[in-house]
């Protein structure tokens, strides 16, 4: 089957690799020649523009930093629109606002073709080994008819509603990250300046109840100083944002999640927004004067 995918910047790229591991043939499409190079290499189709992707597939994946990139990708001039046939399925695998994928979506459906919204968790580390989570909202039908293919990049995926559910989830799932990851900054923090060692303490309390899948990935890269992205701190910015407006528009109060929003933007105006999100650590560090390490 050709898979048409566009956007293959830290997540889209191992996301494409795994589809042509997995012996589809991807025709792919970037913006960035280095990032369309590199999947070339590893046997993907190049294609000049979001047009010509649609042109030759019936199922086009694009993974995408945000709402206005995802119009212009779609709708825009050289857009998916303008090449896709009746009946094309786009899977939308960009985290952006529940709101903009409906809008997106009812484009869509203008031109006979079907979409629903598949965002991801898991960061990089999941998109390289093939199991990240995925979250999806739209037609049940339609997200049956991409399950195998969402199935080759993720380790689980789930349909949550109608369009826009699936991007209203990851909104939820990236609150709680970047609460927790907040959460575990201020512990260690706490027992790095009342003189234990923070691994010590990381090895006593990961297998009770403080114990999450966010501890065990981001304190190694805490405890070493090790900030290299595998989710930005300017991406969590953004999904943060959309969770805000989100709740702004459905009453929904997030007293925790802006607090962490002011730590994120103090970090980004500290030079750090294309750190890991691991980074909020470094807020505290700040503010502390000490830096949480082994």
């Amino acid at each position: 089957m050709k898979i048409g995918f566009i956007g293959l910047g830290i997540m889209g790229k191992p996301m494409a690799k795994n589809l042509l591991k997995a012996g589809y043939e991807i025709v792919a499409y970037d913006v960035m020649k280095d990032n369309l190079d590199d999947v070339t290499k590893a046997g993907a189709i190049p294609a000049a523009s979001s047009k010509a992707v649609a042109e030759e597939c019936k199922i086009i994946i694009t993974m995408l930093p945000n709402s206005p990139h995802v119009k212009t990708v779609v709708l825009g001039e050289n857009g998916v629109l303008e090449g896709a046939k009746e009946g094309t399925i786009l899977v939308d695998m960009s985290s952006i606002a529940p709101l903009a994928s409906q809008e997106i979506c009812k484009a869509c459906a203008e031109k006979g073709v079907k979409m629903i919204d598949a965002p991801v968790s898991g960061g990089e580390p999941k998109a390289i080994d093939g199991t990240l989570s995925i979250m999806a909202g739209g037609d049940k039908t339609v997200f049956d008819e991409v399950y195998d293919i969402l199935m080759v990049m993720g380790a689980s995926a789930v349909h949550c509603g109608d369009i826009g559910a699936g991007n209203t989830t990851k909104l939820a799932n990236q609150v709680i990250v970047a609460l927790n990851i907040a959460a575990v900054s201020e512990a260690f923090m706490l027992s790095t300046k009342a003189g234990v060692d923070p691994i010590k303490v990381f090895d006593a309390i990961k297998g009770g109840l403080a114990g999450s899948t966010v501890m065990n990935a981001k304190v190694p890269m805490i405890t070493e100083g090790n900030f290299k992205p595998g989710f930005k701190i300017d991406l969590h910015i953004k999904d943060l944002s959309n969770a805000l407006d989100t709740g702004h528009g459905v009453g929904a109060p997030l007293p925790l999640t802006s607090l962490v929003m002011e730590m994120l933007q103090t970090l980004h105006a500290d030079g750090h927004g294309q750190d890991d999100h691991s980074g909020i650590a470094m807020y505290y560090e700040k503010l502390a004067g000490t830096e949480i390490r082994k």
